[in-house]
């Protein structure tokens, strides 16, 4: 600590703060300058909103200096990459300083601007961070295109895949959707599939019978068609519903890649009405999203788990999935069990602020939140009001220990 600071300490006229500062400007480098304001701006009462006004004009090369360097003092860093304090052209050296702790970038993810948004997925230290990305993810200002990216980035890190080159190859570059992941995941073994079929046999009997139904509330988003197949489904029969008919373009053979989204989905409903259970549980394991989508909210509990088992099931569809309130609570509650999504943070809100979690995994989940988002959870009226109160709880307990 420089020395002005501890002739600052140690000063019984609080009153010279601002005037041993102001000497001390004469005499001490810009780095050691900023050090002083920032003790100011933080331990005195009658002088900081002075050395915080300072410093929000002080000169930016010397400030982006501080912000860069790795030994620039941690209350200085603390203080620069502070919310409240943050200046937009300080958040790059910032992002990228090793001695800037990696909880300081998860918290600035969950409340970034547009413009802060934008920075921080330039960034190459965001870029290597699957923590950061996925609470970057779930910011409420984030673009859909962006969060497509965020993802792809986060499989790549999960499976220690170096990033596609680029012309800026070390950040985290917004591309446009390539493949589909269906395509480029594993195929499901039938030995797979069997195994789950011999764990939950005795399950899988007593619902031999049971036909395909859709439980929830998304039967108004389905076409007219797609509604007719879930019905005959539902009333055990077979026999699918007219194909919904699809008009050729130019190239027929392209003719796939042109259905609409209510032609795909009525498509996957004629595919599922013709399954029995055991049908169903292998299309759950080794079919397409939309699929997936669809067995999620089976009202047999057993072809519902099994889309969780599904090795190609997608981060995203597992945060849909938590999201949702029109599936089994069997669902929501087999989550949270598998370590996978329990890393997934953008699953863990989701999952505590859908009304339909059962209370004792919600009340579970809620430690993992970040500050903010219990706040919104305390005044969320969907929810329960245990949970509602021990959400305000908690946030008052983690405010506490944030400005201590």
């Amino acid at each position: 600590m420089p020395r002005m600071i501890e002739v600052i300490r140690n000063s019984a006229l609080p009153s010279n703060t601002m005037q041993f500062a102001a000497k001390g400007a004469l005499l001490v480098p810009a780095q050691e300058m900023i050090e002083i304001l920032v003790y100011i701006a933080t331990h005195n009462k009658v002088f900081g909103e002075q050395a915080r006004m300072t410093l929000a004009g002080w000169d930016e090369a010397s400030a982006r200096d501080a912000a860069a360097n790795p030994l620039t003092p941690k209350e200085v860093l603390d203080y620069l990459i502070d919310p409240q304090n943050l200046r937009p052209g300080l958040l790059p050296p910032l992002l990228e300083n090793p001695s800037i702790g990696e909880h300081f970038l998860i918290s600035l993810a969950a409340s970034a601007t547009r413009e802060q948004l934008e920075v921080m997925l330039a960034s190459p230290r965001v870029s290597q961070s699957a923590n950061v990305l996925n609470i970057l993810g779930s910011n409420p200002s984030i673009r859909e295109v962006e969060s497509r990216a965020i993802r792809e980035r986060l499989a790549a890190l999960e499976s220690h895949a170096a990033p596609e080159e680029s012309p800026e190859p070390a950040s985290l570059v917004v591309a446009e959707t390539k493949a589909d992941d269906d395509n480029q995941a594993e195929e499901v073994s039938d030995e797979v599939v069997n195994a789950f079929c011999a764990e939950h046999a005795a399950e899988i009997a007593v619902e031999a019978g049971k036909s395909f139904q859709v439980i929830g509330e998304e039967h108004e988003e389905l076409p007219d068609d797609a509604q007719a197949l879930a019905a005959v489904a539902a009333a055990g029969t077979t026999t699918p519903a007219p194909a919904v008919e699809v008009t050729p373009k130019r190239k027929p053979v392209e003719k796939k890649w042109i259905l609409s989204a209510d032609e795909q989905r009525g498509n996957a409903l004629q595919k599922i009405a013709k399954l029995d259970i055991k049908g169903r549980i292998q299309l759950a394991m080794k079919g397409n999203k939309e699929e997936r989508s669809l067995l999620v909210r089976d009202g047999t509990k057993v072809v519902a788990l099994a889309v969780l088992e599904s090795p190609k099931l997608t981060d995203g569809e597992v945060e849909k999935f938590a999201s949702q309130k029109n599936v089994l609570e069997a669902v929501l509650r087999a989550i949270p069990m598998k370590r996978r999504f329990m890393k997934l943070y953008p699953v863990v809100r989701n999952l505590t602020f859908n009304p339909r979690t059962p209370i004792d995994v919600s009340l579970g989940l809620m430690k993992n939140l970040l500050v903010h988002d219990l706040r919104n959870l305390a005044g969320n009226k969907e929810v329960s009001d245990t949970v509602r109160k021990l959400a305000t709880k908690m946030f008052r307990t983690k405010l506490d220990v944030t400005k201590k």
